[in-house]
């Protein structure tokens, strides 16, 4: 036979195979050649005759008049539930009625067929022939089955066989040949030698509507066509007029053809990625469109070109400016795979900025809002600052932005980040002065919380020992519970808030921390110095502080936090061989605050959570299963400098110590805007004063004027006491892991750059088809930096993991937390066992600037 006759037979035998009856009609007759092929010789009788049908044998009855006879002969083959053979009813000339046919019952029994011959045989004629020409072949009004026969023959057609598909003879279908024809004029040539134009231009109007000039060389037909594709997309993708700037390109005429033209557009996108930017740069410069003023709200979800993408981003940034940060954070999470951002790491960090400045200022409305009707009580207050989802997600959402901003070669937009910062502002603000009223009401006694003179006695002596205890300075509630999201998920972990002493300064909390607080503890002052007095011991300095915790806890080591994390595991067990508790300092946050390195402050922040993390893990690898970490006190960070008018002017009198937020002394005169509390009154036996200002405001002294501590705000005074019970193990180094990284730079020269990771199929079978893993950036054993984003794939923003699945590519783009690190290497951990799935082989010099 030949392919057409094949191809119906096909498509038969599967109606068959599936309902064992097809009642076919034939209104045009187009079929009855086939039948005739089917039955293999003219017909003789009315009897239903046996057939081969697509290898599936069947019995065939065709209709010659009378309904009733035609269903008579059917019915001794098909009565019964299930039919004993297969049966084709073939109606020629005839049309089917669909509310009274006599053949009702085996249309519903089997299958009804109503085909069209040139539907079917344009399936067929693809596989020699291009749309263009299948189109001049089938427009003949009374082409018959016998000519698209012999169309479809390999042998006896009487077109040739299509001289495109020989030249594009590796691309697949008719979309393939021209999305590959648009994306490169690497056959042009070819074309023109083989006088294919004429074709190629019947398969242009064919699929996509548009005459093209068939005296005209590829290339320019290529520009004409490349601008009706993406500026086809562009325009139905728009929910208003479109520009006049495309007045000159003509629009497809029907619904088939717009959607071919997306399609085309989507196959250049994917199928030639690399090359599609130039295209549409092109389209876009020749049509002027990036200077043309088109309505961000009306731009679509598709971004066809390049400008689509920077002008919906000035447009959140205007929708964050005028706080509608809920409509912004609608328009971000549409553009999360856009083309352009996938591609462009730099801009792609853009949006990211805008997403964390919408987030922030969308929960900074919230807040402010709850804050502005919370009631007197102090305990509430606190309450409502650290419960789950609390108001210390305020800060969090802050310190994230301020993070990732610090890390951006190009700052984001000035009027939107200001707006959102004065967002935050106000409602620290408003949070500050309502709980520092509310402590003057509770007179400076909040009982619902423990307070931080208690967490050594009621909470690290407890602990199984050897247990390590971490002073972490100026850690705040909100950096506690992120530390909690990003241990491994086997540990075993809680987190709650403490109160710390007052002033919250460093001497004064450091102190606080110390074994014997709980039962007597003082804030005074010898010969002229501010210290704790813990029963006979005056604590004014580390010095002091150290040598009274190793007179009072036997077997005491006291290492830093920088110190720990680059020790060998040998030296590491070794420097807290035999030791019950291990003290652990960490200074990073507020020796980053208090000298005034603001830029490097917010970067550190986010580094020391990690390597806090990294710390208790590599404790547990040396037998230390407990820790306990907090903090001194927290802190206010702002971005800038207080405004001149929230700086106050100092009470005078006998002073001791002055801070930004709070004054240590004896009498002056208390300034407007201010609250003093005796030492008494705070429980001291004591004869000095503190004044601490209302609000967010400042005195006029030393120190930083964005980053400070010492008042009474939940930020400086709310602390995190973290729990952790990790199960000591062996550290695992393995480097032959089931994950692979390509695209490592050979210098990091920018603080945020891409990776592509994937999981690989080596050692797989250990593994399920999708794995989370946290990449990291180490150095000289400490993390410096982490993910910030992911193209395709899903990422955990809190953990820093991203989900890789079997054989899909996700770049990951990392952001140098520490500029100071000579160079690093990727790293990329199990979260759930630390276990090390992978390595960069060899150091990655860090040359920023370069």
């Amino acid at each position: 036979m030949h392919p057409l006759h094949d191809y119906i037979s096909k498509q038969l035998a599967e109606r068959l195979k599936a309902r064992k009856v097809v009642v076919w009609y034939d209104a045009r007759r187009e079929f009855a050649s086939f039948v005739t092929e089917l039955r293999g010789s003219a017909r003789t009788s009315d009897e239903a005759v046996p057939v081969t049908v697509g290898g599936m044998a069947a019995r065939l009855t065709e209709y010659d008049g009378s309904m009733f006879e035609l269903r008579a002969v059917a019915e001794p083959f098909v009565c019964g539930d299930a039919p004993a053979e297969c049966m084709i009813v073939y109606l020629p000339g005839c049309e089917r009625d669909r509310h009274g046919s006599v053949l009702m019952e085996l249309e519903k029994a089997g299958d009804c067929y109503e085909p069209q011959l040139k539907r079917l045989a344009r399936n067929v004629l693809r596989q020699r022939y291009t749309d263009g020409v299948i189109d001049d072949m089938l427009s003949p009004e009374r082409v018959s089955y016998e000519d698209l026969a012999r169309a479809s023959s390999d042998t006896s057609s009487t077109e040739p066989p299509s001289v495109l598909k020989s030249i594009f003879h590796s691309t697949s279908g008719n979309d393939g040949i021209i999305a590959s024809w648009l994306a490169s004029d690497e056959r042009d040539a070819e074309i023109k030698v083989k006088e294919a134009i004429r074709e190629l231009v019947k398969l242009v109007r064919s699929k996509l509507g548009l005459e093209l000039p068939e005296d005209a060389a590829s290339p320019k037909l290529r520009s004409i066509t490349l601008r009706y594709v993406l500026a086809g997309e562009f325009r139905s993708d728009l929910g208003s007029a479109p520009p006049s700037a495309l007045d000159a390109i003509p629009a497809p005429k029907t619904k088939d053809e717009e959607a071919a033209v997306r399609e085309l557009a989507h196959q250049l996108r994917t199928k030639f990625s690399d090359g599609y930017p130039a295209m549409a740069d092109r389209v876009e410069a020749e049509l002027g469109l990036r200077d043309v003023a088109v309505p961000a709200g009306t731009l679509g979800s598709i971004d066809t070109f390049r400008f689509e993408e920077r002008v919906l981003l000035a447009h959140c940034g205007d929708l964050v400016a005028a706080k509608k940060f809920d409509e912004a954070l609608d328009v971000i999470s549409g553009r999360e795979h856009s083309f352009w951002l996938d591609r462009d790491v730099g801009r792609k960090a853009q949006w990211e900025a805008c997403r964390r400045m919408a987030e922030l200022g969308s929960l900074g409305m919230a807040v402010r809002a709850a804050v502005g009707k919370a009631g007197g009580d102090a305990n509430a207050w606190i309450d409502a600052y650290a419960t789950k989802d609390g108001w210390f997600r305020l800060d969090q959402a802050q310190r994230r932005l301020e993070a990732w901003v610090a890390n951006l070669d190009d700052e984001p937009e000035e009027r939107p980040l200001g707006v959102v910062r004065g967002v935050y502002e106000d409602a620290c603000r408003a949070m500050a002065d309502g709980f520092t009223k509310a402590l003057v009401a509770a007179k400076w006694t909040v009982s619902a919380f423990l307070h931080q003179t208690r967490i050594y006695s009621e909470v690290v002596s407890e602990q199984p020992k050897p247990v390590a205890y971490f002073f972490v300075d100026a850690m705040r509630f909100e950096m506690g519970v992120e530390l909690t999201e990003r241990l491994p998920k086997s540990a075993e972990v809680s987190v709650r808030p403490a109160v710390c002493a007052l002033p919250s300064i460093t001497p004064i909390g450091m102190a606080a921390l110390q074994p014997g607080a709980s039962s007597s503890f003082s804030v005074t002052e010898q010969t002229g110095t501010l210290g704790v007095r813990i029963d006979d011991a005056f604590l004014p300095d580390l010095a002091a502080r150290k040598k009274f915790a190793a007179s009072r806890v036997p077997r005491l080591a006291d290492v830093a936090l920088d110190e720990l994390l680059s020790l060998q595991p040998s030296k590491l067990a070794k420097r807290i061989e035999g030791a019950q508790v291990i003290i652990v300092r960490s200074q990073e946050i507020d020796h980053a605050g208090e000298r005034g390195f603001t830029f490097q402050a917010r970067q550190v922040m986010d580094t020391v959570i990690d390597n806090l993390a990294r710390a208790i893990r590599k404790l547990a690898a040396a037998g230390v299963e407990h820790c306990v970490l907090t903090a001194d006190h927290g802190h206010l960070f702002f971005p800038s400098d207080r405004d001149e008018s929230m700086r106050i002017e100092a009470p005078g009198g006998d002073e001791i110590d002055l801070h930004r937020r709070c004054w240590i002394g004896r009498g002056g005169a208390t300034p407007p805007g201010c609250v003093r509390v005796t030492a008494s009154a705070l429980g001291y036996e004591s004869d000095l004063d503190f004044v601490f200002p209302f609000g967010s405001g400042v005195f006029k002294a030393g120190g930083d004027l964005a980053f400070h501590h010492g008042g009474p705000s939940l930020q400086e005074m709310i602390i995190p006491v973290v729990t952790v019970r990790m199960k000591a193990r062996e550290a695992e180094k393995s480097t032959a892991g089931p994950v692979t990284a390509t695209g490592l730079p050979d210098a990091v020269t920018n603080r945020i750059f891409s990776v592509t990771i994937q999981l690989d199929g080596r050692n797989l079978s250990l593994f399920s088809n999708e794995l989370v893993v946290r990449p990291l950036l180490v150095s000289a054993g400490k993390q410096v930096g982490g993910v910030g984003m992911a193209v395709d794939g899903d990422f955990d923003r809190a953990t820093g993991c991203v989900k890789l699945q079997a054989g899909k590519r996700v770049t990951v783009a990392f952001l140098l937390s520490d500029e100071s690190s000579p160079s690093l290497r990727v790293v990329i951990q199990d979260p759930t066992t630390d276990a090390e799935l992978y390595r960069s082989p060899v150091d990655i010099p860090v040359r920023l600037g370069v």
